[in-house]
C-alpha cells in the first residue's frame, strides 16, 4: 500500500468519524424534552437541555416542549341549529405539558399529541355547541361564552385522558357568514347602536332632570329654611316687646300703688291732722267767747299770718290765744312746727 491509499484510508476513516459524531450528537433546547426512539420502541428516559449522543442511525429523538405553547386550528367549519355553514377563521390554544407525563403522553399519542389531544377536540366542541344553537347566538348572543366552554370541555377531557397537560386559554375569532347575513346583522347592530345611543339620551336627560329636581328641592329647603328663620326671628322679637311690655306694665304697676300708698298715707295724715285741728277749735272757740271784739281782728291776723307762711309772726304772741294754747296744752313754739291753713279758713297742725 503506497503513501496515496494511505492517505485516502486515513480521510476516509476520519471523514466516517465525523460523519458518525454529527449523527449521534443532538442538541436539545431549554424548555424541552428529548425523547428517544431505538428500532421503533421509546425509550422510557428523556432527556434535558444540552448536548447528547446517541447511536446514530439506530437512535432517533423528538423534541417535546414543556414550557407554554401556541397550538393554531384554522378554518373550523360549523353548522348552526337553523341549518347556516359558518367557518371560524383561526382558533388558539394555549397550553402546557408537565415534565413528568412526557413519556406517557408520547407513548400513548405519540410526540404530535396536540393534533390528536387538542385540534380534534377543538373540532368536535365546536359542531357540538354550533348545531346546539342559532346563528343569532352563535355570532352574537353566545360568542362570549365559546372560548370559555371550550376551555373547560378540553381541560375536562384532559384530565382523564392525559394528566399533565393543562388548558391555560382559548381564543376564538369572530365567525365567517355568508355576505348578505353579515349585512343584515351589520344593520341589525347599526340600529341597535342607535337604540343605545336614544337609551343614552334619555337616560342624560332623565339625569339632568333629576338633577334640576334635586336643586329646586334644594332650593325650596333653603327658602323653607329662610323663612323658618326668619319667622323664629318675628316670635323672639315679638316675645321681646311682650317681655319688655310686661317690665313696663310691672313698673308702672309699682308707680301706680307707690302713688296710692303716697295718697292713703296722705289721706291718713289729714284725717290724723283733722282730727288735731277739732281740739285746736275747742281752744279757739274758749278765746273767741272771752274777747267777742278782738275775735275777729285776731283771727284776720291769724289767718293772713298762715297765708303769708309768717311764722315768726304767730310765734311772737302776737295771738293771745295761741300763747294761752301753748301754756295749756304743752304745745311747743310755732316756729318747731309746720303750721297750713287750708282756704276754707280751717287751721291744721302738725306735730
Amino acid at each position: 500500500m503506497n503513501m496515496t491509499q494511505a492517505r485516502v484510508l486515513v480521510a476516509a476513516v476520519v471523514g466516517l468519524v465525523v460523519v458518525l459524531l454529527y449523527a449521534s450528537i443532538h442538541k436539545i433546547e431549554e424548555g424541552h424534552l428529548a425523547v428517544y426512539y431505538r428500532g421503533g420502541a421509546l425509550l422510557t428516559s428523556p432527556s434535558g437541555p444540552g448536548y447528547h449522543i446517541m447511536l446514530p442511525f439506530i437512535t432517533t429523538f423528538r423534541s417535546v416542549q414543556t414550557t407554554l405553547q401556541t397550538d393554531e386550528v384554522k378554518n373550523v367549519p360549523c353548522g348552526t341549529s337553523g341549518g347556516v355553514m359558518i367557518y371560524i377563521d383561526r382558533i388558539e390554544v394555549v397550553n402546557m405539558l408537565a415534565p413528568y407525563a412526557v413519556f406517557d403522553i408520547v407513548r400513548n399519542y405519540t410526540a404530535d399529541y396536540d393534533k390528536t389531544l387538542i385540534f380534534n377536540k377543538i373540532h368536535h366542541e365546536l359542531n357540538q355547541f354550533c348545531s346546539a344553537h342559532t346563528l343569532q347566538e352563535v355570532y352574537i348572543e353566545l360568542f362570549d361564552q365559546i372560548d370559555e366552554n371550550l376551555k373547560q370541555a378540553l381541560q375536562k377531557d384532559l384530565n382523564l385522558m392525559a394528566p399533565g397537560l393543562t388548558i391555560q386559554a382559548v381564543r376564538v375569532t369572530k365567525p365567517k357568514i355568508p355576505e348578505a347575513i353579515r349585512r343584515n346583522f351589520e344593520l341589525m347592530e347599526a340600529e341597535k347602536t342607535k337604540l343605545l345611543i336614544a337609551a343614552q339620551k334619555q337616560k342624560v336627560v332623565e339625569k339632568e332632570a333629576e338633577t334640576e329636581r334635586k336643586k329646586a328641592v334644594i332650593e325650596a329647603e333653603k327658602i323653607a329654611q329662610v323663612a323658618k328663620i326668619r319667622f323664629q326671628q318675628k316670635v323672639m322679637e315679638k316675645e321681646t316687646e311682650k317681655r319688655i311690655s310686661e317690665i313696663e306694665d310691672a313698673a308702672f304697676l309699682a308707680r301706680e300703688k307707690a302713688k296710692a300708698d303716697a295718697e292713703y298715707y296722705a289721706a291718713h295724715k289729714y284725717a290724723t291732722s283733722n282730727k288735731l285741728a277739732k281740739e285746736y277749735g275747742s281752744v279757739y272757740t274758749l278765746y273767741f267767747e272771752s274777747w267777742p271784739t278782738m275775735v275777729f281782728h285776731e283771727y284776720k291776723a291769724v289767718k293772713e299770718a298762715f297765708i303769708n307762711q309768717d311764722v315768726k309772726f304767730l310765734g311772737r304772741g302776737h295771738i293771745p290765744m295761741i300763747d294761752d294754747a301753748q301754756k295749756r296744752y304743752g304745745w311747743r313754739s310755732l316756729e318747731e312746727n309746720e303750721l297750713y291753713i287750708n282756704l276754707t279758713g280751717d287751721l291744721e297742725i302738725l306735730m
